[in-house]
């Protein structure tokens, strides 16, 4: 009789598991949610800013209630009718990344961040977490959405920001969609920006394992146009009018090219196939930026273009961590927490997580990483994620890009 019972609850869990399909709980749009992360390095708040429909969903439609990697906060969405988690977005932001900055011992400050989840049938429970350095839950909101909710505004379906397709994934139903994004580009420079795309594209696909999963990514140009050309550099006194408003000196560091305007982008990309996007920047001053499922931004005009902007899609889309020793201010990374990258390791002489291509002599232990140059490991000499004089990933981030772009089209 246990055994009948084992075997009939075995058939019921496996019954429920199959019965979770995405149009059980979903409709075939993206639901936007607008938050506000405020705060400082001892205080930290989210607020729900707006709540935003577009037209079409362009994620995963399998393995929604799994993460493919931590990350530094996560969404979780469940089923206000039966308390299924349903879906599950992991990402980092910028916020959090000030947060370990000096200027948040002394200073408070708001951050715009944008995630995109699938558009519940019905009423949902979701619910945001921040994690500090130490993988603890700093603070979480949770909120009820109704899809019924009459100030869900609607985007993506009139005034849609024209854009090109320049790769076609060969099932667009199954895919990774990207989109590039014009910043500091003005109409009459729309061309060069399109001739900037392509090679960002061939940069790409130049590298593996891109360069033999390129039919699994669909890639469009949104050609946004700037009054002005270039981007503001804040530390030379320039701030000019563009697209997203980008500019260098981010936390004050000269190379740092973020934009910290995420609703206006957003707004930009309404109504186009987009999940991850490169914002290409019209400026020969060298820097760029990369935040995990939220935006890869590289400057277009100089020698390192090519490498930088795979370098940062592989912070964007890869959730890769950077492996130079940058200085030992104002670290992230500690002895007593493994980190979430899978490319980084605080854990020397535990069971790394790259153990196996150790075992089989194609990666190693080698200390300097994450910024610092004691007490984080990398499993490789040199990488694209270390320095861009190296022509590829490392066997250690091929293998994590891998297992990422399975979990996103398998």
């Amino acid at each position: 009789m246990r055994k009948l019972f084992i075997i009939i609850a075995l058939l019921s869990a496996t019954v429920s598991i199959q019965a979770q399909r995405f149009e059980d709980y979903f409709e075939n749009r993206t639901l936007r949610l607008d938050y506000t992360f405020a705060g400082d390095n001892s205080l930290h708040q989210i607020y729900v800013d707006e709540l935003v429909s577009l037209p079409h969903w362009y994620g995963r439609r399998d393995r929604l209630a799994e993460l493919p990697l931590k990350g530094n906060g996560q969404i979780t969405m469940r089923s206000k009718a039966d308390g299924m988690v349903i879906y599950r977005h992991s990402f980092s932001t910028l916020f959090q990344e000030w947060l370990a900055t000096e200027e948040a011992k002394r200073v408070q400050k708001s951050f715009e961040n944008v995630f995109l989840v699938p558009f519940p049938k019905d009423t949902v429970e979701i619910k945001v977490e921040l994690f500090d350095y130490h993988d603890e839950v700093v603070n979480s909101l949770t909120h009820i959405v109704a899809p019924n909710d009459i100030l869900i505004r609607k985007a993506g379906e009139h005034s849609i920001t024209p854009y090109d397709v320049l790769h076609q994934a060969a099932d667009t139903s199954r895919c990774i969609h990207i989109a590039f994004v014009a910043e500091g580009y003005t109409a009459d420079e729309m061309e060069h920006y399109l001739e900037d795309c392509q090679k960002a594209i061939g940069s790409l696909f130049n590298h593996e394992p891109f360069k033999s999963m390129q039919d699994r990514f669909n890639i469009i140009a949104v050609k946004s146009v700037s009054e002005e050309s270039g981007t503001s550099e804040p530390s030379k006194g320039i701030w000019k009018n563009t697209a997203l408003g980008s500019h260098f000196d981010t936390f004050y560091s000269d190379r740092y090219l973020t934009t910290l305007h995420l609703k206006r982008l957003h707004d930009l990309l309404a109504g186009t196939p987009y999940e991850h996007i490169i914002i290409l920047v019209n400026t020969g001053h060298y820097g760029g930026g990369g935040i995990y499922n939220s935006y890869n931004l590289c400057y277009t005009g100089g020698k390192h273009f090519l490498p930088v902007v795979v370098h940062e899609f592989g912070h964007s889309f890869g959730g890769l961590g950077d492996e130079y020793a940058y200085g030992n201010d104002d670290p992230i990374y500690f002895s007593d927490t493994e980190p979430w990258e899978p490319n980084l390791t605080t854990q020397a002489t535990a069971y790394v997580k790259w153990e196996h291509l150790i075992q089989e002599g194609r990666a190693g232990l080698i200390e300097g990483g994450g910024y610092l140059e004691k007490g984080v490991w990398r499993g490789c000499e040199n990488c694209r994620m270390r320095t861009n004089e190296e022509p590829e990933f490392c066997v250690v981030c091929q293998e994590a890009l891998v297992r990422l772009i399975d979990f996103y089209t398998k």
